[in-house]
Formats: C-alpha cells, structure tokens, sequence
C-alpha cells in the first residue's frame, strides 16, 4: 500500500505554492504556526469530490450518454467493475493521500509551541481540522470498500493514523475498528475547534453533520436524528431564491460546509494541474466547454431521473439548462438528436464555466437524514412531514404530504427524493446501497439510455456497490490478495 501511496504523492502538485507535506521532512516543512497552517490548507486541496460526482452519476442512473460522448465513461456506464478498473484505484489513492496529508500535519504539530493564549488558540484550531479531515478520510474510504456498514466484523480498509514507512505491508482493519478511529478523531477535533470561519472552514456543525451522515450508514437511528435535528434547528431550508444562488455560488443557502472551487485551484486530484486537468470542477465531468447545448456535453441528463422532475419545482431550473432539447415524445420517436437533456447544476462562477464550489454537507440532507430514521422508527407520518418541508421549499408554494402504504413504501419516496435533491453530488452509489434493499429499488435507466449496451438494471444487493481493492495496491501489498471483496 505505501509503495502506492507515495508513487501517486510524488505525482501531485498542490494549487498553493507551499513546501508541502510529504516532500519535506517535518523539520523542514513546518517551523511556524503560519507553516503549520499552510499545511492544513495543503491537506484541504487533496479533498476533491469530482472523481465522486462522476463516478457515482455514471454507474449508476443519473446519467446517460452525451451527444459528444467519445468513449468516456462507457466502461461504468456499463456496470464493468473490477480490480483493474479505474474507480477503485483513484479512491484508493487518493484516499490515503488525503491520510498522508493530515497524519504529517498531525505528527508536525508536536515541533510547533505556541507563545501565548491566541497561537494555543490558532494551533487547536488548526490540529482540530486536521483530525476532522483524517476522520472524513477513512469514512469515504470506508463507504467505498466495506461490503456493509452495519457489520463492525466486516472488513474496512487499512486504518492510517500515522506516518507510514515506505516498506511497511499492512492488512485491512474491520469496520468496528475503523469507526472507532473515527469517532476518536471526531472527538479530538471537537475538543480542539473552537472558531467558526464559514462553511468553507472544518467547525462544529462539519463535525455534527458528519456524525450524522455516519450514523445513518450504520442505522444508528436514534443518533442519526438526535444529530440531524440539531442542524436542522439550526439551517433553514434554502428558499427558491437561494437554492439557485447557492449553486451559483452566490450564496451559501443552506450550505453547512463545502470545498470552495477558484481559479487559482486547478489541481484534478489525480496528479494532473491546468485548465485541462479539470481541477476538482465538477461541470468539466459532463461537459468539455460549458453547460449549454453548445458546450459538448458527453453526458447528459438520465431520462429515469428527468422524469422524476417537475417543471416548477426549482431543481428542475438548477439541474436542467435552459438549452435542452425535450421531446415528450422521446420514447415513440427514439430519436436522440431530438432529446437532449443538458445538465447544468455546476454552470460555473468567477466567469468560468462548469467550477463551482462543491457541496458536501447541506440542510435537506440532514431533513432527509431525519426522515430517513423516522422511517426505520415506522413513524411514517413525520417521515412525510420532512419530506414535504423539503418540497414546500422547492415548490415555493404549499405541496400535499405523501401518505405511505408501509415502510417499503416510505423508503422508496425516501430514495426517489434523495435522488432528486441530491443529484449529482456524490450520494447515489452509496444511497442505492444501503437503502435499495430496503426500497425495493435498484439502478434503474430508461430503456432508451440503455438501448446501445442492455446495462439497464443493477440490483441494490449486487456485489458491485462494494468496489474491488484495486489491483495497483497488490502489486505493493500483496497479503491483501486474501482480503479482495466478494465478487471480484
């Protein structure tokens, strides 16, 4: 694994312009506070959820492809997923690159004395984040290569809470072990935070948010909505208004935290700098120059997800461009020319197309985080409630309450409004696994999307939502040969 890891850090170039951890021994990379949190922000650039975006939209059935598709994707977009398969090998390395990242800032801060109560201050700040962010680390690992999150004896991935040796062979931990470095760390930062700079900043809220999301993975319910309940008190929903600013990065809405996209950060998270690298712009994942018609997309919006939208609901304005060709007709006329559904939630700001800042955590979720527990607690009717809030707030206007037959039922709407809400933001790969089962509900394209290759479903319980440990990490670490996951 470390021969992997250190391949890829030698391959990366940060935006900032510091000596950045990882090249420089802790003595000579960090002699100040003002290094130290250089440092941190170093940590935050390999933080980039694009490659998420992508992969989750493509395998699954958010997408379909692009008038200008020239062979992009089709390996995904086909349900071909194996352990020499691109995806697995970028979470994986960036995953322990972002390790990397924090457990050196973390080992650094012991060479650091603050002078007075205001550096004590800024150091706790600084190392708080910095556990926070390890924290995010192995749960997105964690969410990627564990077959089941409930299960603390099922295999995890390779803890790392220090600085790795190059020769050092590690084999993976369980979940139950993972989880409880998590915590730790989540504990740690919470201790140490004490600022709230934005919510492009770790503080408080990141740290009860991600508790939250954690919590619903495990179906921890009772946790999962003590903790979303305490957001939700305190971030209302975004109005029509500010949903469509806030992806226009005009406003933060009801942004809880988010990774902050300028045109000074164009590093792609996979070694590669400059405009054509894509540089963590989530729009460059379904367009080559804009998100119009005109702009070349080479994916567009799946029919299967278009036909849950409604025209006067706002998501419909953020997520579809205006520039879409629509055809009511589309599954009689079978005419692709005639049907074009150009996706446009990431347009683009600072006057350059397809970046816009990334959302990781917002208020609907934790509204849906809530629902969802009310949900596992059969108290459908304030499951209903939430999702009507979420709706209410859409719409602009009062909706009806869905009513639902049964859990099965109140699961689906669950997963039907989370695919809408949440689109294209990294979420439906790991929704579909850890709620499909429970909906009754797996990838589902629109037989026209699918027509070319016949990949038109995947069941929620197939062993492709757990991605393979990838081949690159064997050639370095081959005892995990006999840890590979089911299936593959």
């Amino acid at each position: 694994m470390i021969i992997g890891v250190f391949t890829g850090l030698v391959a990366c170039n940060d935006a900032i312009e510091i000596d950045q951890p990882g090249r420089l021994d802790a003595d000579a990379a960090f002699q100040s506070l003002d290094d130290l949190e250089a440092g941190l922000f170093g940590a935050y650039d390999q933080f980039d959820i694009s490659p998420d975006i992508a992969f989750q939209s493509i395998f699954t059935d958010e997408l379909s492809i692009g008038f200008d598709n020239g062979g992009q994707g089709l390996a995904d977009y086909g349900f071909v997923l194996n352990a020499g398969s691109t995806a697995p090998q970028v979470f994986w390395v960036n995953g322990y690159q972002q390790l990397n990242a924090a457990n050196r800032l973390i080992e650094a801060s012991d060479i650091i004395e603050p002078q007075d109560a205001a550096e004590q201050a800024r150091f706790n700040q600084i190392l708080g984040e910095a556990y926070a962010l390890r924290a995010w680390a192995h749960f997105i690992l964690l969410s990627y290569f564990s077959t089941d999150y409930t299960n603390d004896g099922a295999l995890s991935v390779i803890n790392m809470d220090f600085v790795p040796t190059i020769d050092q062979q590690l084999l993976r931990n369980t979940n139950g072990e993972t989880f409880a470095l998590i915590e730790s760390d989540l504990t740690q930062a919470a201790s140490l935070i004490s600022e709230d700079n934005g919510v492009t900043r770790i503080n408080d809220d990141f740290v009860t948010a991600l508790r939250a999301r954690i919590a619903a993975y495990r179906q921890d319910y009772a946790t999962a909505g003590t903790l979303s309940q305490q957001l939700i008190n305190k971030y209302p929903l975004a109005n029509r208004a500010d949903y469509q600013a806030m992806f226009l990065d005009e406003s933060d809405g009801e942004v809880i935290f988010k990774l902050e996209r300028t045109n000074n950060d164009t590093y792609d998270g996979q070694g590669a700098t400059g405009s054509a690298a894509a540089g963590g712009w989530a729009g460059a994942r379904f367009a080559f120059v804009n998100a119009t018609l005109a702009g070349s997309p080479y994916f567009e919006m799946g029919r299967s997800l278009f036909n849950l939208l409604d025209p006067t609901d706002i998501r419909y304005d953020v997520m579809v461009a205006p520039t879409s060709l629509i055809d009511p007709d589309y599954a009689t006329n079978q005419d692709p020319a005639e049907d074009i559904l150009v996706i446009q939630k990431y347009p683009g700001s600072e006057g350059q197309p397809l970046m816009n800042d990334l959302k990781i955590f917002r208020a609907s979720e934790m509204y849906l985080i809530r629902a969802e527990a009310y949900v596992a607690q059969n108290n459908l009717t304030e499951a209903a409630n939430l999702i009507k809030a979420i709706r209410d707030a859409r719409f602009g206007t009062d909706t009806a309450a869905p009513v639902f037959a049964n859990q099965t039922d109140a699961y689906a709407a669950l997963l039907n409004e989370r695919r809408v809400e949440l689109a294209y933001e990294g979420h439906r790969y790991f929704d579909l696994k850890r709620l499909g089962s429970r909906a009754n509900q797996g990838v589902t394209k629109d037989p026209i999307d699918c027509a070319f290759n016949g990949a038109c479903t995947l069941s929620a319980d197939d062993y492709r939502f757990t991605l393979p440990l990838p081949i690159v990490e064997f050639n370095a670490n081959p005892g995990l040969r006999e840890q590979q996951n089911p299936g593959y």
